[in-house]
Order: structure tokens, then C-alpha cells, then sequence
């Protein structure tokens, strides 16, 4: 989905633009691969110079996924030179030049471009292109842990390092250079350029213009501008798995912390489960309708996700539970036991097949517990590899669990230190129930259940994997208070006993 919203006139222009630049293309491919390299430099060098585009018209020519656009970045990174240059100062010099929007997908081959170019700059500084990108990677998400809005507990510098433990083909990268990278995302945080119209629209809008002009009056992508890996992708061609009235009760907000009072009501929205992204909306889905601004700050990826039945939620009949990535916990009532578990199944499938391998995090060399962060990216793997990436995750995990139980706390430690063990057993318990989740219904064929669009697949057998269907009658109104309110937030206390869902 494009990210660019000008005024028409300039629309108009850039659509003129486009089409020059797509006509030569098909001419090029036509005349052989010189010709091609020709066009590509052509264009590079009209993007570098901002020669009838803008600042934000880059990306989008640099990230596509076919062989022109490799060509025309390869040739704009030519124009940067990081010959001597350390990695985090080369990239802020890239992103001075234009700005990094676009879908997630475009952004982050974008960022390959740049670690293929450092390298070539500094064969002898990182001992391959892979550990350039992967510090690269690294710096975005420290630079959303340390200055992104609402994350919970800040990175220090030994999880920094202890997060990429082993990630430098195989070897841990210099102590040095890990320090150095993590004090310069602490001191100053990565930001790329701006349109200098956009800078004036928000000084005359009023708005806030500390996302870099990525987040323009009309919203065209959902989450944290500053990282391309944790946004959520939101893609209007992905395919629609499930469509129908849900009632929302936010229960917990990001990382766990116990939503305010006011805002816990419930509301109802017609949800449009596409892609990886759960869509609420006022109106039904219309395809040809264009998603609002309300909508978008709805929506909820179901990247790494959980759903499952509210066992412990008694106020409401039909009611599952759906924890994020960013742990937050959302409650959504159906309007029949079938339809909940529908949604359950459906959530569950979709967040099996597509999230990507999570970011490595050495959990068990950190002396202060920090969750990894989860990319929102959709994963590059097959069916057959993403089953065995769940696999591996799985058995790690469950090492590490009865690792971290067979060495409980002291009982002479005090609340602090009580409180990261608890969280972090809270973490790993149920990290080892959502692989064992998603491990299940990749064996039993999901793809099958998740082409089967808004009917479930007559053939998909439950197991301990599939959140079973509880036959309950419908509980009375008298009831006592919500005993869930209790069990998913993040533990604070050595007193809260927290019951892992």
C-alpha cells in the first residue's frame, strides 16, 4: 500500500513520473541487461540528487522485490561512501538522504542494500555482510526499546550484548563494537530525513513530527514508525481468513500492565481477521472500502499471538482471549461457542504459519530479565521449515524452563529480584504453550484449514494443541468478581500468584 499522500496536483506529477520510469523499464527489459543497467543508473542517480522526487519516493524504488529494483539500489548505495566510517555513523548518514517508509517488507531490503554496501566499504571491519545486517537489525530494534513510546523496561548494555551471543557466524561480535553501537542508540536515536513540505504541513497542522514525517494525517500503516521490523505490515491485498461481530474488552495493555479502569468497557466491532492483522471495525467489511484512521488504530496483528478460550472470565458466555506480542491481553466475545472457537482456531493458524523467527535473545546469560523483541515481518520460511523453526524454539524454550525452575530464587531475596524470576517463569511457561500450539497445528496441516476461508476444514482433528470446546451453559448474572483480572498482567509483586494462560 503506497505511503504517500500529497496534494493532487503533486499525485498527479508523480504518477506522470511513474509511468516515464515504468515505460523505460519495459523498454530496457527488452534491449538485454546493459540497457537495463543503464536505466537503473539513470534512475539512482535522479533519486540521489531528488531529481523530481521526494524524499519519500525513495524507498518504495529501492525495496521492491524484482531484479530492476536490486539494480537501482545497488546503484544508488554506490553514492555513499562508509570507507572508514563505524556502522551506526554510516547508517545515519543513509538515512539523511531519504526517508525509510514504505511496507515492512520494502524497508527491510532496503536495509540488506545498505549492510551489502558497508561491507564492501569495511571487507575487514564485520567478518561477513550477514553480521552487518544482523548489527544493523540489532540497532533498529535497540533504537525502539530505548526511544519508542510505552515498551516497559529499557535494553540495557549487557542484554544488548547478551542478545547477540553467537550471531556473528557463530562468534560473538567484539565486546567493543557492541558497547560502542549501544551507547550511540542511547545518546542519539536514528532518525531519517523529511520531506520539507511535510515538515511545514505538521508545523501548520499542529502535529508531532517526532516519527520523521513517516506518520502523515492519513495512516497507512499500523505501529512504531521508528522500527521496520516491529510495525505491523498492513497489506490490502492479504488474504481475509474470518469475518464476523466480536465484542472487545481490552484487559491488559502493552507489556502486561494493567489497563485503567475507564477504558476496560466493552465494545462491539464487525473484525476481519486479514492477513496478520485482526481489523475492527464500526461497518461491515467492504472490500472496496478504504480503511479509516479509527480503524487502523484498532487493528491488532496477530503476530506471535495467542488466542484461547477465557476459562477463568465468568461475567461473559463465548469469550476468548488473545494475548499480543507486546503482551497485551484483549478479551473478545462471539456470539456462540462455535463461532469463539472458530476464532480461536483461525487466529491460532494464521499466527503458526506466518510469524518469523523471533529476534535471538539469550535469556539464560541475562542476569536482568528482558523479553525479546518479536518481529512483525512475515516469515520467509516454508511450510515444512517454518514447523521446524516452532520445533527448535520449542525444545530451546523448554530447556530453558527447567533450567531457570531447578534454580528457584533464595527465600532471603528481597521483592526485585523475586519479581524477574517470576516474570521470567511467566514468560517461558507460556512461550513453551504457544510453540506447542503452533508446532500442533502445523502437523495437522493448517494451510488446508486457513484455505478454507470463512468455513473451518471439516478435517481438522483436535488435539492437546487445539484449545479444546468446552460445553458450558451460559453463566447467571450473579456472579463474583472477574478473577482474570488478576492473572495476565505483568507480576509486580512477590504476592501476586500468577496463573499462566
Amino acid at each position: 500500500m503506497s505511503s504517500y499522500f500529497y496534494s493532487a496536483a503533486a499525485m498527479g506529477s508523480n504518477e506522470l513520473q511513474e509511468k516515464d520510469v515504468a515505460g523505460a523499464l519495459g523498454h530496457d527489459l527488452s534491449n538485454g541487461s546493459s540497457s537495463n543497467l543503464e536505466a537503473a543508473r539513470r534512475l539512482a542517480k535522479r533519486l540521489y540528487h531528488l531529481d523530481r522526487f521526494k524524499r519519500s519516493d525513495v524507498a518504495k524504488h529501492l525495496g521492491k522485490n524484482n531484479e530492476f529494483s536490486k539494480l537501482v539500489a545497488e546503484e544508488y548505495l554506490k553514492f555513499f561512501d562508509f570507507t572508514g566510517m563505524t556502522l551506526d555513523y554510516s547508517l545515519r548518514s543513509f538515512f539523511k538522504a531519504f526517508s525509510l517508509i514504505g511496507e515492512t517488507q520494502e524497508r527491510e531490503r532496503v536495509l540488506i542494500h545498505f549492510s551489502s554496501r558497508y561491507y564492501q566499504c569495511n571487507p575487514n571491519t564485520i567478518s561477513s555482510q550477514d553480521g552487518v545486517h544482523c548489527l544493523t537489525c540489532a540497532m533498529m530494534l535497540l533504537n525502539t526499546d530505548l526511544h519508542g513510546h510505552n515498551i516497559g523496561k529499557k535494553m540495557t548494555c549487557q542484554e544488548f550484548i547478551a542478545n547477540l551471543q553467537g550471531m556473528n557466524d557463530g562468534k560473538d561480535f567484539p565486546k567493543g563494537l557492541l558497547k560502542a553501537l549501544y551507547n550511540s542508540i542511547k545518546n542519539e536515536k536514528l532518525e531519517w530525513a523529511v520531506d520539507e513540505e511535510e515538515k511545514k504541513k505538521s508545523h501548520s497542522d499542529g502535529t508531532d513530527e517526532k516519527d520523521n514525517g513517516s506518520q502523515t494525517k492519513a495512516v497507512s500503516r499500523i505501529g512504531n514508525s521508528n522500527n521496520p521490523f516491529l510495525d505491523i505490515p498492513h497489506d490490502p491485498n492479504a488474504a481475509v481468513y474470518k469475518t464476523g461481530f466480536l465484542a472487545r474488552k481490552i484487559h491488559a495493555d502493552m507489556d502486561g500492565k494493567k489497563t485503567p479502569r475507564g477504558k476496560r468497557g466493552w465494545k462491539t466491532f464487525y473484525a476481519v481477521l486479514k492477513g496478520t492483522v485482526l481489523y475492527l471495525q464500526k461497518d461491515e467489511y467492504k472490500p472496496e472500502k478504504a480503511l479509516s484512521e479509527e480503524d487502523l488504530k484498532n487493528a491488532v496483528s496477530v503476530h506471535h499471538a495467542l488466542a484461547s478460550k477465557a476459562t477463568d472470565y465468568e461475567k461473559k458466555p463465548n469469550v476468548l482471549k488473545l494475548k499480543t506480542a507486546d503482551w497485551r491481553v484483549l478479551l473478545f466475545q462471539a456470539q456462540t461457542q462455535e463461532e469463539m472457537q472458530t476464532w480461536i482456531n483461525k487466529i491460532n493458524c494464521v499466527a503458526a504459519v506466518f510469524s518469523a523467527p523471533p529476534f535471538p535473545a539469550a535469556i539464560g546469560s541475562q542476569k536482568k530479565f528482558s523479553r525479546p523483541l518479536l518481529p512483525a515481518t512475515t516469515t520467509k520460511l516454508s511450510q515444512d521449515e517454518q514447523l521446524k523453526s516452532h520445533e527448535a524454539k520449542l525444545k530451546q524454550i523448554s530447556t530453558e524452563l527447567a533450567e531457570h525452575r531447578s534454580y528457584p530464587p533464595d527465600k532471603k531475596l528481597k521483592g526485585k529480584e523475586v519479581d524477574d524470576y517470576k516474570l521470567k517463569d511467566h514468560y517461558l511457561e507460556f512461550e513453551k504453550n504457544r510453540y506447542e500450539i503452533y508446532v500442533g497445528l502445523l502437523k495437522e496441516g493448517v494451510k488446508e484449514l486457513l484455505s478454507g476461508g470463512e468455513n473451518d476444514a471439516p478435517g481438522l482433528k483436535k488435539s492437546h494443541s487445539s484449545p479444546s470446546l468446552n460445553q458450558e451453559s451460559p453463566v447467571s448474572a450473579k456472579v463474583k468478581r472477574n478473577v482474570s483480572e488478576r492473572k495476565d498482567y505483568r507480576p509486580e509483586t512477590p504476592s501476586i500468584k500468577q496463573k499462566v494462560t
